[in-house]
């Protein structure tokens, strides 16, 4: 495998509304993101994923784009822009567009024209049927909730949406779509951006008329004349959102002999609280043994033909610190135990906007305090089908997008120093003892946990190179790996319990340097180990290249 700058880097994501307000108009923006960049450099990342900066009406919060190569004012300018580009490459760190090309917002031009008849030269822009015996094409649903079909009395047709209906889908079919979207994607590479997260790229192959919408046959066609005409002549990092793919459809992503993409993100492990075959809102415990198993495929099914994204959070998800962790008593050993056992694995780490210092979930009590529009619709929907509001409060509490999106608590001052007018969301009022101000100025806190496991990846080749094996005779809530590289092994051992646990393991046997630890913890003897709640460490082994296999 040639080896790329992505590979050794950890990424930061930045949910843009959220991070800093610079003008007191309660939205954070481009300037906000410049006042920070050193912050960022502190901590040690060396690339930012942007969540969607671009001209939008904000009917799912920037991912309704209704123009790719224009700032949304609420963000600032293009100049800001460019400064953001400038400033952060001065750090050495790299912007990493979110690209989304799935849909684009029904105020954009392309369906303004699309809409107006059926013979406008951009109807073909977007996907048009007729309707079937008067109603909607097929059961195609949307996964905001309801059909995914909408219906236009301008020209009598239905267009279909897989988001909201203000998120009409572009025709990947067309090759003029096509050609629009490399002129665009020329047009930010040229600026000098590092790569682009591309939002729900496996749906861009969608064949409606059938209902297949991820994976579809024309998937690969569609991705390896993106790089021949854009990135593939730039060495940027591209990570495709891929909801439904396993080890195999990841490979041929990812597999550079494909000439398609960098690596994808897939969320088999963040899917393991749900119940089986229903909604992401049915959530069932989380259950570890389940968790080592799938990490442990990915760490190991991929090989050399395929790249892991390694993530906890991003803004579509709630913090992992109160889903499968401890947010009170043990928030600060939970979170650091997190961080360990993720980033000491094969892969680039991406860590989301106030991950670094702990931030939690926040309970809402009613849905007037809820923003995210997938949130409110599921509400909706399941309020008329016969749920309990009580229910899906709870549902929302623990899996609403919301969570993630809270503005980031910077110090102690009014709304956390996020901003001097009122913010967009609610901040959560924890934000007193959790706040990046206390985390700096301890140096045991969960952001100095961060900065080390940053600076271990880029000095240690094992980490970013290293085999990986899972040790499978531990209690089920100890999750223990070692990584191999020429003749060093390092484990990696995690109590995602709040109950003592005991590993005994003779042959590994006394240790050992221990490189990392969320505990006070001298010596490691696996013969007898006994692990505190949410206790995380890694070390050394003595022997050389030790496998347990």
């Amino acid at each position: 495998m040639n080896v790329k700058w992505w590979q050794t880097t950890v990424i930061y994501q930045i949910y843009p509304r959220s991070f800093q307000d610079s003008d007191a108009d309660g939205i954070g923006d481009l300037k906000g993101i410049i006042q920070r960049l050193d912050y960022l450099e502190k901590l040690g990342i060396t690339a930012i994923w942007l969540s969607p900066v671009y001209k939008s009406p904000n009917d799912d919060n920037g991912y309704d784009i209704s123009d790719y190569q224009d700032i949304m004012t609420e963000f600032g300018t293009m100049n800001d822009m460019d400064e953001l580009i400038k400033q952060a490459d001065k750090r050495k760190i790299k912007i990493i567009m979110d690209l989304v090309v799935n849909h684009t917002s029904d105020e954009h031009k392309w369906f303004i024209e699309s809409r107006k008849s059926k013979d406008n030269p951009y109807r073909d822009y977007y996907v048009w049927r007729n309707p079937v015996n008067g109603d909607v094409p097929n059961s195609l649903k949307s996964i905001f909730s309801g059909s995914a079909w909408e219906f236009d009395d301008e020209t009598g047709e239905y267009y279909l949406h897989l988001f909201s209906k203000k998120q009409p889908d572009l025709n990947w079919e067309n090759e003029k779509v096509r050609r629009e979207v490399w002129d665009m994607m020329n047009f930010w590479l040229e600026k000098g951006v590092g790569g682009f997260r591309m939002d729900v790229i496996d749906l861009i192959g969608k064949l409606p008329d059938e209902e297949i919408t991820g994976n579809g046959p024309k998937i690969h066609d569609y991705i390896q004349e993106m790089n021949r005409e854009t990135f593939g002549k730039y060495d940027v990092l591209t990570v495709g959102e891929t909801w439904g793919a396993t080890p195999e459809i990841a490979k041929l992503y990812s597999d550079p002999k494909r000439n398609e993409l960098s690596m994808v993100f897939q969320f088999e492990h963040i899917s393991l609280d749900q119940q089986p075959g229903k909604e992401k809102w049915d959530y069932k415990p989380l259950e570890v043994n389940e968790l080592k198993q799938v990490l442990s495929k990915w760490q190991t099914a991929l090989g050399n033909e395929g790249w892991n994204s390694l993530f906890w959070n991003n803004h579509d998800l709630p913090r992992i610190v109160s889903r499968w962790g401890n947010d009170t008593t043990y928030r600060v050993e939970s979170a650091k135990m997190f961080a360990i056992l993720l980033h000491l694995m094969k892969g680039t780490p991406y860590i989301y906007q106030g991950e670094e210092i702990g931030m939690t979930n926040y309970l809402v009590k009613d849905i007037s305090e809820v923003e995210d529009i997938e949130s409110v619709n599921m509400y909706n929907e399941r309020l008329a089908n016969g749920y309990q509001k009580e229910d899906i409060i709870a549902s929302i509490n623990f899996k609403g997008r919301d969570n993630a999106r809270t503005p980031i608590q910077w110090d102690r001052t009014e709304n956390a120093g996020f901003t001097k007018g009122t913010p967009w969301l609610h901040v959560n009022p924890n934000y007193q003892e959790i706040n990046v101000e206390t985390n700096l100025d301890n140096p045991d806190s969960i952001f100095y946990c961060y900065q080390k496991l940053i600076k271990l990846r880029k000095d240690n080749p094992i980490i970013v190179w290293g085999d990986y094996e899972l040790v499978t005779d531990t209690p089920q809530q100890v999750f223990m790996y070692l990584r191999h590289y020429e003749d060093e092994t390092w484990a990696v051992v995690a109590n995602f319990g709040e109950e003592i646990e005991t590993v005994q393991i003779e042959h590994l046997g006394q240790s050992n340097k221990i490189v990392i630890n969320n505990y006070e913890r001298s010596t490691v003897n696996f013969q007898k180990l006994e692990l505190q709640p949410y206790e995380a460490f890694a070390v050394k082994l003595k022997e050389k290249r030790l496998t347990i296999g």
